[in-house]
């Protein structure tokens, strides 16, 4: 029996994939100014898409960062970008919307296929050179009954997100991914891949062109409201602010407690293998689609950008591990779906918190104190936070309700028993993986 050491490359890093492109960085830090119109707490995706488009509509906008900007979630995702085809996916496996809620599903339907159009939109128009191809995207069903699942699924979601999906056979998703491990699938055409730390540096130099000053290092230690402005302390100064917007999604701290008490982190891991060989690409996933499985705690993969190497994905465990124990049972996660791999090495490994809201759905909206927030991606982080933190300043340019859009009509909903503190996750997290094992046993694939 091999090692477990033996699974690692002699060059491996802890670190992601996505950094051997483009690595969080700011050489001259700016200062925190004294004041602001606005005041952006978070510089993810949805914090400079918010930031942007306040900017060029002639808003003055300060960005507050805790980190280096790009640090977070927003350059260790997978980098599969889709309309909304998981909107309100519940981890039981079923969707968290009822049957009955059909106008609500539409309009969160439709307006999730906006957000995957906006995201086009941005990388054409400050043509930001990230990888992105239209790829298309296989939803592997785990076992028959999530088949079901996606059948009644369809026409809704074909003729209001316009993603044209179609069932997939056993067979016929065995010539798209050369795996015993699944029951069929779905093809979903409009969906697509990029790299996240590309995408994110391209709409930084296009934050700091529309003239947004963006401040690493300066986490908010305290929101104070007064009459007319907010005052918003950081580790590298005050500054007082017309309207706070609040997009830390999986990083909010406890001086957001409002939102903390509402959104649950919860860390997904990633592997990169060494350099597969070309029979290898050529037959794995030979259309090099996005990949992403049907069952409760997903596992999601995919090629590098250049084809070279498998990167995948998931919740390795609900517990802290580092960067070596979260690759080697990823590893063993990788190699159980596709066991030509069991001998590759893995080069890389990382992760980044996804933020889960109570009801499964993303939110616009406000905290009693008056400040705004775009929050809960729910793993769809690319397009969908990129898209929130748009329709957030569209709402505050137009000063239209927040309920014209379908993230903003209920309120994020909390949890007398949760204020934040996410002890329950290693029972919950163990428990739903013990169930899609079970599910797995009562329906056995083979080859």
């Amino acid at each position: 029996m091999r090692s477990h050491q033996s699974i690692f490359t002699e060059d491996f890093k802890a670190a992601p994939y996505w950094w051997e492109h483009w690595q969080p960085q700011d050489a001259s830090p700016s200062d925190v100014p004294p004041e602001t119109e606005y005041v952006i707490i978070g510089a993810g995706y949805a914090g400079l898409c918010c930031a942007l488009t306040l900017a060029q509509h002639g808003n003055q906008v300060v960005i507050l960062e805790a980190g280096l900007p790009g640090s977070g979630a927003s350059t260790l995702s997978g980098g599969q970008v889709t309309g909304g085809i998981n909107v309100g996916k519940t981890m039981s496996a079923k969707k968290g919307l009822r049957q009955s809620d059909e106008q609500r599903k539409r309009e969160l339907l439709l307006e999730a296929a906006d957000g995957y159009r906006y995201l086009e939109s941005l990388i054409a128009q400050h043509a930001i050179n990230c990888d992105y191809r239209q790829t298309g995207r296989l939803a592997a069903a785990w076992i028959p009954e999530h088949l079901e699942n996606w059948k009644k699924r369809l026409p809704l979601l074909n003729s209001v997100s316009q993603v044209q999906a179609r069932m997939l056979t056993r067979d016929e998703l065995r010539a798209e991914l050369d795996s015993p491990a699944y029951h069929g699938g779905v093809l979903i055409e409009r969906a697509g891949l990029l790299n996240p730390a590309l995408y994110y540096a391209g709409l930084l130099d296009a934050v700091r062109k529309a003239g947004v000053v963006v401040c690493s290092g300066s986490a908010v230690s305290r929101i104070e409201k007064h009459a007319a402005h907010y005052q918003v302390d950081s580790l590298r100064g005050r500054l007082n602010a017309r309207q706070v917007i609040i997009a830390t999604n999986g990083y909010t701290g406890p001086e957001m407690a409002h939102l903390r008490a509402r959104v649950v982190p919860v860390t997904s891991h990633q592997i990169a293998t060494e350099p597969l060989s070309a029979d290898l690409r050529r037959t794995l996933i030979p259309h090099q689609r996005g990949i992403a499985e049907t069952q409760r705690v997903t596992h999601y993969f995919r090629y590098s950008p250049d084809g070279t190497r498998l990167l995948f994905g998931g919740r390795a465990r609900f517990y802290a591990l580092d960067r070596q124990q979260s690759a080697r049972v990823l590893h063993q996660h990788l190699t159980q779906r596709l066991p030509q791999l069991r001998d590759i090495k893995i080069s890389h490994s990382w992760g980044g918190k996804v933020a889960v809201t109570l009801d499964y759905l993303p939110h616009i909206g406000q905290t009693p104190q008056g400040c705004f927030y775009a929050v809960g991606c729910n793993g769809s982080g690319v397009t969908m936070m990129s898209w929130l933190g748009h329709r957030l300043a569209r709402h505050l340019i137009e000063n239209t309700p927040l309920n014209s859009s379908p993230y903003g009509v209920s309120p994020l909903p909390g949890h007398p028993l949760y204020t934040g503190n996410t002890w329950f996750m290693p029972l919950l997290g163990s428990y739903y993986q013990m169930r899609d094992r079970l599910d797995k046993s009562a329906h056995p694939q083979t080859n």
